[in-house]
């Protein structure tokens, strides 16, 4: 940790005061958003198919207006979309508390989707501006405050179920809160470089960028592994361990935010230290990949050796995510030439989003197929296909030069970190 602390002071006060925001934002957020089924289910006693349509429109919410939220961002400066965010997560998070019709509760629920459109796109714009050479240092060490809002915010949330879920939803609100008033009085205006020099209508810019959709599609499939802690992996220890499966989850999750809070930077410093961008997301997609292979070779229904196979995969997922995600993160910015970033970062994750629903449709139907036949492998190694050929569409698209300078730059100055 300490290592994580040099690393922070040593960017400007808005780059610290982004991450720290990053932080609160995620233990709001999973301090309440894990409980919340149950809320709806046992407390108020909603339907199954109400339940799904409260959260459906909190996802459909916020990936369907990424883009919005990125243009917004890049026309009038990434301050706004971000304290416009979380004053509306604020209220969101606050009616969902305290309401018990299905409409109110539909409008909170999008409510706090569409604070995540705003903010999103804006906060990892304005990140990248202020880091400057030292972008992939920074999205590693956000990553790291990431990570580590959503290890602990379960934990405060299910200490505060001790009293009732209103008062969950109203800390989570206050914490939205207090963020919307620090950053109205601490955080400088700032402006992306394309509306200064009058840049043409961001998003025909932006989809008549070949280079970065190409990108954005050749990444979709890694976000289809990264959720499958929430699908396939759950599955499988339920179909293995029973009653217990549930318990084996949550200390699953743990393990993979732990991997990232405590292996993020020296992940970071070691890749960018021996191999170029392009490089670092090829090995990082591969091993994401292979993360599945070890399921694969268990035998169905056998209890603790399945368990295990989990865990190796939830290791190398995290691995591999941490390889990937700083410097994916700074090819988007390169790929957008700094201009319209937010435009380029809330395009590239609904691009994502979409991707992520029809994937967990594809893996669903293939887990039933596989399931009826007991062979679990073939979902698995559908899972390991995905990775490995994202990691041959990135290749392809660095060999053929469409990653413009991300494939050609020389290994980047990542210090290392101290233990």
């Amino acid at each position: 940790m300490r290592g994580l602390w040099r690393t922070t002071r040593s960017f400007p006060p808005v780059v610290r005061l982004l991450m720290a925001n990053q932080f609160a934002i995620n233990l709001a957020f999973y301090m309440l958003m894990p409980y919340l089924a149950a809320h709806l289910t046992d407390d108020l006693g909603l339907a199954a198919w109400a339940v799904g349509l409260v959260l459906g429109v909190r996802n459909l919410s916020q990936q369907g207006m990424f883009l919005v939220g990125g243009m917004l961002a890049d026309r009038y400066g990434y301050k706004i979309p971000i304290i416009a965010g979380c004053l509306l997560r604020t209220a969101g998070f606050a009616v969902l508390g305290w309401v018990d019709t299905l409409p109110a509760l539909v409008v909170a629920s999008a409510a706090t989707g569409f604070a995540g459109a705003l903010f999103n796109p804006a906060v990892r714009a304005y990140l990248a501006a202020e880091a400057g050479e030292r972008r992939v240092e920074a999205f590693a060490a956000f990553n790291v405050y990431y990570q580590a809002g959503m290890l602990l915010g379960p934990l405060v949330g299910l200490a505060l179920l001790a009293a009732d879920f209103r008062t969950v939803c109203t800390v989570a609100a206050a914490v939205f809160a207090v963020l919307t008033v620090l950053q109205t009085k601490g955080m400088p205006s700032r402006r992306g470089a394309a509306r200064r020099d009058g840049a043409p209508v961001p998003w025909r810019t932006v989809v008549a960028n070949r280079p970065f959709l190409l990108f954005s599609l050749a990444m979709t499939g890694s976000y289809v592994l990264t959720f499958q802690v929430y699908l396939a992996l759950p599955l499988a220890a339920g179909g293995a361990l029973g009653a217990e499966g549930t318990k084996a989850v949550g200390g699953l999750f743990v393990v993979s935010a732990a991997v990232a809070v405590t292996g993020q930077l020296r992940l970071t410093g070691w890749a960018g230290r021996r191999w170029r961008g392009d490089q670092a997301l090829v090995r990082g997609l591969a091993v994401m990949g292979l993360a599945f292979v070890p399921p694969a070779l268990v035998p169905a229904g056998s209890g603790p050796p399945v368990l295990g196979a989990l865990l190796l995969t939830v290791v190398l997922l995290a691995v591999g995510g941490a390889v990937v995600y700083p410097f994916e993160m700074d090819t988007v910015v390169s790929l957008s030439g700094d201009r319209l970033v937010a435009t380029h970062y809330g395009l590239y994750n609904t691009v994502s989003g979409l991707g992520i629903t029809l994937g967990n449709l594809a893996t669903g139907a293939l887990w039933d197929t596989a399931q009826r036949h007991h062979a679990p492998w073939i979902a698995w190694t559908a899972l390991t296909a995905t990775g490995l050929g994202c990691a041959a569409a990135v290749l392809g698209l660095s060999r053929t030069g469409r990653l413009g300078a991300a494939s050609g730059r020389r290994p980047v100055p990542v210090r290392p970190v101290a233990p």
